[in-house]
């Protein structure tokens, strides 16, 4: 097996990433909301300034993004049993619903496109799965 050409594999999951997020949206919203109900979902309820850790906002425009999510019902804060001063955020059962949708529309989507695989290159993706898997284990630890 040859050298791995990491500007391809960079250019590939760009493309990749371009066509696997951009799905039919069951409800408007943006791309800064939608990361933080995934954030919630994969990492339970968090404090504000663990949500500023994996955001890409600053904290005056990540505290109105909250205070609007939480307006709409997608999310809930309650006090921190650890520091009554600071409260958790954490998804709604509508918060969660809309991850959950978008998750499904994911699989349904991603299961046509495997379907039209040969045999190799589904075993190829398989055996790419852990790979994938220990990549995004090895950036959280970098962030860390």
């Amino acid at each position: 097996m040859g050298e791995l050409d990491v500007d391809r594999l960079t250019t590939v999951i760009e493309d990749f990433n371009t066509i696997f997020i951009r799905l039919p949206a069951v409800r408007r919203l943006n791309f800064s909301a939608l990361s933080v109900l995934h954030t919630l979902d994969r990492n339970g309820p968090l404090r504000l300034t663990d949500l500023l850790a994996t955001e890409q906002l600053k904290q005056p425009a990540l505290t109105s993004l909250i205070a609007k999510l939480e307006q709409d019902g997608l999310l809930e804060r309650r006090a921190d049993p650890t520091d009554g001063r600071a409260s958790l955020i954490s998804l709604t059962a509508a918060g969660a619903e809309i991850v959950n949708s978008r998750h499904a529309h994911r699989v349904s989507k991603l299961a046509h496109l495997v379907d039209q695989l040969t045999p190799d290159e589904r075993a190829v993706l398989a055996s790419s799965v852990d790979v994938l898997h220990r990549l995004t284990e090895i950036s959280r630890e970098d962030a860390e």
